[in-house]
């Protein structure tokens, strides 16, 4: 990692993440890039974590937790409206120098762990289309878990672009999205799919009912995006109303065990979104052979993405029978995905 490669970290993320998204961090990333301080910075960063997500988190944390700057003035998250009459780089300059120390600090000890809500509005069909194929309650496994929000798709209500309410439909959860290619059947969608049992793994979780790591989370939401933290917020609640197992570890290494404790009449959805990039190549490399391990005795179904490339996948191991199939592009906060599945 150099500071020409954290430019263009910070160059992709304006143009491939934050377009029609974020224009404050757009343009904060933009000068970012181009500014060797700041550069220099996010060079003290965990290298297996996205650097841009890190620092905005980083700075945005220390915002919600009162740190008085005139920089909160650009941030809707702190204010009603957000000013525009000013470029907000210089203020953010002068932010990153005033907490170097803090922020450095931050950028050495945190993850990026965004538990997205709303991806549940994909992860849903997915878990319905799996049903249907095997008729079996499930056993959900969720590696890079953070504080287990997605882990509770099953407790949360759905509508795509209908009136049609579909999931948990007195949840204090509503998702919503659409299909940008494809259609989602409605019978697909009504089948409710039963979750026998659950647990998420993750290397740091994140405990909500500390107020550090609820901060931490909020952070890493983007200022401009109101209905993601209004969706956080309402899981948090729904959490709270029945917390899911959840443990500390290394997912690669804890799946065959997680796998043994799962009833033999249930099928094993093992998930992860967003995660698998931030695994160093031999941990990926292990992981995907316990998840063979784990085929050759039983029938397993693996939810992801980020591996190959970034579209959802669903593969498939059933009678030792390994079967791959793609479910298409997903927008990264959830507000969009492509089905293929049929």
């Amino acid at each position: 990692m150099n500071s020409q490669w954290i430019a263009e970290r910070f160059h992709h993320f304006a143009s491939f993440e934050c377009e029609g998204s974020s224009e404050l961090y757009k343009n904060l990333s933009l000068h970012i890039a181009k500014d060797d301080p700041l550069r220099q910075l996010c060079l003290h960063a965990r290298e297996d974590q996205p650097i841009p997500n890190l620092l905005f988190g980083a700075v945005h944390y220390l915002l919600l937790q009162g740190t008085d700057h005139e920089l909160k003035e650009y941030y809707p998250s702190l204010r009603n409206g957000s000013r525009r009459e000013k470029d907000p780089f210089p203020l953010f300059k002068d932010f990153c120098s005033e907490y170097r120390d803090k922020i450095m600090s931050i950028l050495q000890t945190r993850r990026v762990q965004t538990n997205e809500v709303r991806r549940c509005a994909y992860l849903y069909p997915v878990f319905c289309y799996i049903y249907q194929q095997t008729n079996k309650p499930l056993s959900l496994i969720e590696i890079g878990t953070s504080a287990g929000l997605q882990l509770l798709w099953d407790q949360y209500a759905y509508s795509y672009g209908t009136d049609s309410l579909y999931g948990s439909k007195h949840s204090f959860v509503h998702l919503t999205s659409h299909v940008r290619h494809g259609e989602l059947s409605h019978d697909l969608l009504s089948t409710h799919p039963p979750v026998n049992d659950r647990l998420g793994i993750d290397l740091h979780l994140s405990d909500l009912t500390c107020e550090e790591d609820y901060l931490w989370l909020k952070a890493l939401i983007w200022p401009e995006h109101k209905e993601r933290r209004r969706n956080f917020e309402n899981a948090v609640k729904q959490l709270k109303l029945n917390p899911p197992p959840l443990i500390e570890g290394d997912g690669a290494s804890l799946l065959l065990k997680a796998a043994e404790g799962t009833p033999a009449d249930t099928t094993i959805c093992l998930f992860h979104t967003h995660v698998a990039n931030q695994m160093p190549t031999s941990v990926r490399s292990e992981f995907i052979q316990n998840v063979h391990k784990i085929g050759s005795y039983r029938d397993i179904f693996h939810v992801y993405n980020n591996i190959e490339d970034r579209k959802l996948h669903v593969d498939s191991i059933i009678n030792g029978k390994v079967t791959k199939r793609t479910v298409g592009e997903t927008d990264g906060h959830g507000s969009w995905f492509d089905w293929s599945l049929s």
